[in-house]
């Protein structure tokens, strides 16, 4: 964000220890970017996190053989205990009421359970980005349709597609963004 000239508040998120250990250090310089060591999701508890192999498919969720099959360095090679918040629990300590809000959901299948848990806080928000699977890869993820659905049900329009995750044998589309927008 920042390389396209974004100077406002970035708050991220991270619950794997040694990720977040390397967020800290990369925004320990950026005075507007604040890291917090926890997860969002649909309700304050603690839970065990799948680590993988690649760290970046890491999930609260088990992983399905059609994420594996096409990314074999994602496979889980650790589990870790972490701190989950609902976003309305915390929202009101990061962002004033007219701030204008947009939340990039990066979670590996859990988006859904996210937005279950920002249910207040969605009407101080704006736009969405989230992944979203064309096929499932995540144990009990929402995927493409249902995701367009459920936002289009909490008011919010798809407005673009990035092409994201695929199959690096097959070619196929496995994942996209979507960025979506709260409509007028």
């Amino acid at each position: 964000m920042r390389e396209y000239g974004y100077k406002g508040n970035i708050i991220s998120f991270e619950p794997l220890k040694d990720a977040f250990e390397e967020l800290r250090m990369t925004s320990i310089k950026d005075n507007n970017w604040l890291v917090n060591n926890y997860a969002l999701g649909d309700e304050n508890t603690t839970s065990l996190i799948n680590i993988s192999g690649n760290s970046f498919s890491s999930s609260i969720l088990n992983m399905l053989p059609a994420h594996l099959k096409s990314a074999p360095e994602s496979k889980y090679i650790d589990k870790e205990k972490i701190q989950i918040k609902k976003l309305d629990s915390i929202f009101d300590s990061f962002c004033k009421s007219g701030n204008k809000v947009m939340m990039k959901i990066d979670v590996q299948g859990f988006e859904k359970n996210v937005l279950d848990g920002a249910y207040e806080s969605l009407n101080n928000i704006e736009i969405i980005q989230l992944e979203m699977s064309i096929v499932p890869l995540y144990e009990n993820e929402t995927t493409f349709v249902d995701m367009i659905n459920y936002l289009d049900d909490k008011g919010f329009k798809l407005f673009s597609l990035e092409n994201g995750f695929h199959d690096s044998h097959t070619g196929k589309l496995l994942q996209v963004d979507g960025i979506f927008e709260k409509s007028k």
